[in-house]
């Protein structure tokens, strides 16, 4: 399954569903899918991220999905939501999930 975000400010990012799950979980959401995070919620929502992220292993690879791709840290696939994320609050977007 993959999981498509989009904001307005910035595009749109698709990750694999296990991913964009942990990484909605981390944010503070519902893993539900789909989802939605209002301009107003994006601040919190990018400090839960960050916390989040802190307080994993950065560098702890994700199970891998194929045995021959080289496993990458959540910290390194969050990079591009948390580019999102900060373009979500400097123009007050929105982003949904689905």
């Amino acid at each position: 399954m993959l999981v498509t975000f989009t904001c307005e400010s910035y595009g749109k990012l698709i990750f694999f569903g296990n991913v964009a799950r942990h990484l909605i979980k981390l944010m503070g959401h519902s893993d539900n899918i789909p989802g939605a995070i209002k301009a107003e919620e994006v601040e919190q929502a990018l400090n839960n991220l960050l916390a989040g992220l802190n307080q994993t292993n950065k560098n702890a690879p994700l199970p891998r999905d194929k045995e021959d791709e080289p496993p990458i840290s959540l910290a390194t696939r969050a990079v591009p939501l948390i580019d999102m994320l900060k373009s979500a609050q400097k123009h007050q977007s929105d982003i949904i999930w689905q």
